[in-house]
């Protein structure tokens, strides 16, 4: 059976008192436009539109940079959840199967909720969950397991509001089906605006059957101020070290570790206190990330080390049994087995073989104020401390830079490279100049 999916996207969010459209916010490293994307493309859906209004160019940037294959929806000025997927109509036109609507701010549907949705017998199905607090949430009229009706809190009757089974927004349908009740809603005159629950109405009137799916509600959050982010936030980062513990990641520190939305780390892995992980990051088996790190778009191989006090950048590559030390920074640098690099060092744009070992302060000089330049080191390479890479350059296999050098010439292979300028001792000029300086130091206090 295809899917499609229809992401409602085009809320302001004045609540959130932000420039940045609502659906942009980050939640876990990403947008979070993207989580609700990531459950729906676990149904592996034939089409995906996403509806925008504020910031559209933003949110359309965010969308395709998730996805390129996601195509877009204006909706211009917005006048509720059925206009919007009114709006998104034309470009299902041809779709078959089913579609769900999700929302761009509510970030914790599960896969498994969706696909029992699409699983459900009825014509039209509504997601419920039951709220602990139902005020403000529309509330559940059923019989049996059919929907009745959904009511807004301000048209609820006192013994309606008692109702905890109170509705998420997310609804499954047969595509075709749900653009036409979508279209045939009427508008609510007292907020002018078309509201997708009145397609229960229209639905039963011609015979289709109407029915819900529950989740937990922690499932149905919903992100509407910079207070509800954080709880969201934290609800992710529990759930996900939860997570990790149970398959056999050790957590020094579970409570200042941070995860990214897709942050993977293999079984009998150790990650010490307040490192974070941005997105993009997969440490393999028994690896060890040592205390006060920050991660981001890197691979760590099995039996390698970083940190403490480490930063890996995009494209940082960590063969195995590499050892990375405290004040590092590596970023797009492959970094193949066995390498060492203590402390106090900076890998740009590099390449360095098996077995090298890095000196302090190390500096790869990539950047020529336009341009990147790309250092080649080799394996079993010794580059002395406080040595400059300046880049375009490439030290053979086997070759050593000694301290202090600025290297400018590639290096041959078994090569001692210096690079210093001469050195030139004055003797007894120390002496005479510490005096000269402690008189006119004496001479300063006295006037």
């Amino acid at each position: 059976m295809q899917v499609s999916l229809i992401v409602l996207a085009a809320g302001l969010g004045s609540r959130m008192n932000s420039d940045l459209p609502k659906v942009l916010h980050p939640l876990a490293g990403v947008p979070l436009l993207d989580h609700a994307l990531a459950a729906g493309q676990a149904l592996d859906p034939a089409r995906t539109v996403v509806v925008t209004g504020h910031g559209a160019d933003l949110v359309a940037k965010a969308a395709h940079a998730f996805d390129e294959g996601i195509v877009t929806a204006l909706q211009d000025p917005p006048q509720g959840t059925a206009h919007a997927v009114a709006v998104a109509a034309p470009l299902l036109s041809d779709a078959e199967g089913k579609a769900i609507v999700l929302y761009g701010d509510t970030p914790f549907v599960r896969p498994q909720t969706l696909q029992a949705m699409l699983d459900a017998p009825q014509d039209i199905v509504f997601l419920g969950f039951q709220a602990a607090n139902p005020k403000g949430y529309g509330r559940f009229l059923t019989e049996g397991d059919r929907l009745l009706a959904i009511v807004e809190e301000k048209q609820a009757t006192p013994a309606q509001k008692a109702i905890t089974l109170c509705n998420s927004g997310v609804v499954a349908a047969e595509v075709q089906t749900l653009l036409r009740l979508a279209a045939a809603v009427p508008l609510r005159e007292n907020v002018s605006e078309y509201y997708l629950t009145d397609i229960i109405d229209l639905a039963r009137a011609e015979g289709l059957s109407v029915g819900f799916v529950t989740c937990p509600e922690a499932e149905t959050l919903g992100i509407n101020t910079r207070a509800q982010l954080a709880a969201a936030e934290a609800a992710f980062q529990a759930a996900k070290r939860a997570e990790m513990m149970e398959e056999g990641v050790t957590l020094i520190s579970p409570e200042t570790t941070f995860f990214a939305r897709d942050t993977y780390i293999g079984r009998d892995a150790t990650i010490g206190p307040a490192v974070i992980f941005g997105p993009g990051v997969t440490v393999e088996t028994g690896a060890e990330i040592k205390g006060f790190c920050h991660l981001e778009g890197c691979h760590i191989s099995r039996g390698a080390t970083v940190g403490p006090f480490a930063r890996l950048r995009p494209g940082a590559e960590l063969a195995e049994d590499v050892h990375v030390g405290n004040f590092v920074e590596i970023k797009n640098a492959v970094l193949d087995e066995g390498v060492k690099v203590g402390h106090l060092t900076y890998l740009g744009d590099a390449h360095v073989g098996e077995f090298t070992n890095i000196g302090a302060g190390t500096v790869t000089c990539n950047y020529d104020g336009v341009m990147k330049h790309r250092t080649t080191i080799g394996k079993n390479a010794f580059i002395g401390s406080d040595t400059m890479l300046v880049a375009p350059v490439t030290v053979g296999d086997h070759a050593l830079t000694a301290s202090g050098s600025v290297i400018t010439q590639d290096v041959p292979e078994g090569a001692l490279a210096l690079g210093r300028a001469a050195q030139v001792n004055k003797p007894g000029l120390a002496v005479r100049l510490m005096d000269k300086l402690r008189a006119i130091k004496a001479a300063k206090k006295g006037q």
